[in-house]
C-alpha cells in the first residue's frame, strides 16, 4: 500500500538552540515512515537568530520549508499558520523546544490506521520544575472538566492528525489555549481519537512564555470566552445542526485509506 504524504511542522520562538537539530531529527525519522514528508518550522517573530539560523538551514535542505512571522502571533497564531501550511495527508507538529523527542513520532503513526483520524500523546512524566507540574495539573484537571474533554492529556503538544480534520474544524485562537480548542473541536466532531504515552524532557535552552501573571490572567480569560463559545453556545457546532435540518447531506470526516 501507499504510505500517506507526511507534513512535519513546528513552532519556533527563541529556540535558536534547539530548532536545527529537531528539523534534522525530524527530517531522518520522517524518511522511514514515508517517501512523501515535508518538514516545516514556523519562525513566530523570533528576536533572537532562530530565522537566521533557519534560512541558512534552507538553502542547503530541500526538505525545509520555513515560514516567517514578521511580528510575534502567539503560539496559537503560530500553530494556525502551521496547519494551513502543511499540504500532505497526515500533519504532525510538536514545539521547537526539544521537551520532546520527534523519533517518538513512530509511536504515534504505529497507532494511526483506517479507524483513526487524530493521535494525541500523553506525558508519561513531566521533567519541569514543581511549580509547573502543580499548575499543569491544575490547568488539565481544569480545562478536562469544565469543557467536558475525553483525554489523559489536553496539554502535550505531540499530535499526529488527518489534514482533512480541517475541513470541519476551523481554529481561531492566539493564544496557547488553542490547544483546548483543537481537542474540543476534534472530539464534538466526532473525529475518532487515538491515545499514546510520550516521553517529556527537561528544557535545556531558553524559558517559558507563558508562567508569568500577566499572560495567565489573559489566559484566563481566553478560556472563558472560548467556554462560552464551545460549551454554552456551541458555535462550532451549529452551522453542521442548521444544513442537516435544512436536508443538506452531514459531512462525513474522511476516513482515508
Amino acid at each position: 500500500m501507499t504510505r500517506p504524504g507526511l507534513s512535519i511542522f513546528f513552532p519556533a520562538y527563541n529556540d535558536a538552540g534547539t530548532i536545527a537539530s529537531l528539523a534534522l531529527v525530524a527530517h531522518m525519522t520522517a524518511r522511514e515512515i514515508t517517501d512523501d514528508y515535508e518538514v516545516i518550522v514556523i519562525d513566530d517573530g523570533s528576536p533572537d537568530h532562530t530565522g537566521l539560523l533557519l534560512d541558512e538551514m534552507a538553502r542547503s535542505f530541500p526538505w525545509l520549508r520555513v515560514v516567517h512571522h514578521g511580528t510575534n502571533r502567539g503560539y496559537g497564531g503560530a500553530l494556525r499558520t502551521g496547519f494551513q501550511t502543511a499540504s500532505k495527508e497526515l500533519v504532525f507538529y510538536t514545539d521547537g523546544d526539544a521537551q520532546y523527542d520527534p523519533r517518538e513520532l513512530r509511536r504515534l503513526y504505529e497507532a494511526f490506521s483506517d479507524q483513526v483520524d487524530f493521535v494525541n500523546g500523553y506525558k508519561i512524566g513531566r521533567s519541569d520544575p514543581l511549580h509547573r507540574i502543580v499548575i499543569g495539573r491544575v490547568y488539565h484537571w481544569f480545562v478536562r472538566t469544565v469543557f467536558g474533554l475525553a483525554l489523559r492529556d489536553v496539554d502535550c503538544d505531540f499530535r499526529l492528525m488527518r489534514k482533512s480534520v480541517f475541513d470541519k474544524v476551523a481554529l481561531t485562537r492566539s493564544s496557547g489555549v488553542i490547544c483546548v480548542e483543537l481537542m474540543k473541536k476534534v472530539q464534538d466532531h466526532g473525529f475518532r481519537i487515538a491515545q499514546v504515552p510520550v516521553h517529556h524532557f527537561h528544557r535545556t535552552y531558553g524559558k517559558s512564555q507563558f508562567f508569568n501573571f500577566p499572560r495567565v490572567a489573559r489566559t484566563l480569560v481566553d478560556l472563558a470566552r472560548l467556554w462560552w463559545e464551545l460549551v454554552v453556545r456551541r458555535d462550532h457546532l451549529r452551522a453542521e445542526t442548521v444544513a442537516v435540518r435544512a436536508g443538506t447531506p452531514k459531512p462525513r470526516a474522511q476516513s482515508g485509506e
